[in-house]
């Protein structure tokens, strides 16, 4: 039986640089752990490197096939010299122009594809780099499954956890809900505008952007489009919008500014992204489904230019009637930005 909070142990640990287990494989987190560390997991200094495909192909290690799917996992062999700092300079993409990497390197058969999958999953959710020191037969901090991770991300187990009426530049009868799973540090909320109808509400997902909503990045068009939305929400009549705790499109705020430098680089959205080991976009609009529907409301008229929000919503059992475009003008910080999810990611702009 499943226990999402062996999960919650796990990412703690994780996040502390301590070993853990999945299924068959020990692992340690490179990003957090030291050489001191890794000389106590492996003494015969013979662990493989698993890492992402999408930081595979970087270093020449996956096939077309591999590299369609980024965030699947590829075991890399232990050559003589993949110390600690060579490994951390083999996880982390944004330091390839000042590390050169010595390779070659050579991808071998992995065991345990389930295992080493969800090892990647969970340092997507720890928002560490997915990468790690594995050992089949090692030992863990704590002990988990698969299963352990899919139930800690789901959706089901977010409950209403507190309410109040907030008043807010734009729309002055405005309640805030905050949601929260009992594993979970952080907190969706919802900003709920007006009163109900009879109509459907117009909803607006928002996923967290720090540095479009709070410090005003011209990156992104996360801070105006947060604005527009709850102006067209409260001019609308009544309507929802979800503060989503999925910052970067799901891959947590470190690993954003990582993707930011690699933009510097050159890199668009998307590549830097499957460059880091991350899926192009790894949020889930489950946890929005839920809000909604703890809210009381199955029926709505969303607020977006991403078809991926419609399908997600309706998957998990809300009725879209109507999707209403909400596309800002571009500044010239950010006109790369809006291409890429117009020419890759589908967005109807």
């Amino acid at each position: 039986m499943s226990d999402p909070r062996q999960a919650a142990r796990a990412i703690d640990a994780l996040r502390r640089g301590w070993p853990i287990r999945i299924g068959a494989l020990a692992l340690l987190p490179i990003e957090t752990a030291d050489a001191v560390r890794l000389a106590a997991f492996d003494a015969a200094d013979n662990a493989p490197v698993l890492l992402s495909a999408g930081r595979a192909v970087t270093l020449k290690l996956a096939n077309q096939l591999e590299a369609a799917v980024p965030d699947a996992p590829v075991l890399v062999d232990r050559a003589p010299w993949l110390d600690f700092a060579a490994a951390t300079a083999l996880a982390d993409p944004q330091l390839d122009l000042a590390t050169p990497l010595k390779g070659p390197f050579r991808a071998i058969h992995l065991d345990h594809p389930q295992d080493a999958a969800a090892a990647l999953r969970l340092a997507r959710i720890a928002g560490l780099l997915p990468a790690f020191f594995v050992l089949p037969d090692g030992a863990g901090e704590v002990t988990i499954t698969p299963a352990d991770i899919d139930a800690h991300e789901d959706a089901i187990r977010l409950t209403i956890a507190a309410r109040a009426r907030l008043p807010v530049a734009h729309a002055e009868d405005a309640e805030i809900v905050a949601f929260r799973t009992p594993e979970s540090p952080g907190e969706h909320v919802a900003l709920v505008i007006g009163a109900p109808n009879g109509q459907p509400p117009l909803v607006r997902l928002h996923s967290e952007c720090l540095t479009g909503d709070a410090l005003g990045s011209l990156k992104c068009d996360c801070g105006p489009q947060l604005d527009a939305a709850i102006r067209t929400i409260e001019a609308s009549g009544w309507g929802i919008l979800l503060y989503l705790r999925q910052e970067g499109r799901g891959i947590g705020l470190v690993n954003k500014l990582r993707a930011y430098a690699l933009q510097d680089q050159g890199h668009d959205t998307v590549d830097a992204n499957t460059r880091l080991g991350f899926a192009i976009d790894a949020r889930d609009f489950g946890v929005a489904a839920r809000m909604l529907a703890l809210l009381g409301q199955h029926r709505v008229r969303l607020m977006t230019n991403n078809p991926a929000k419609v399908a997600g919503l309706e998957a998990a059992g809300i009725s879209v009637t109507e999707r209403v475009a909400h596309a800002l003008p571009p500044n010239p910080h950010n006109a790369r930005y809006l291409a890429t999810k117009r020419d890759r990611t589908g967005h109807q702009l």
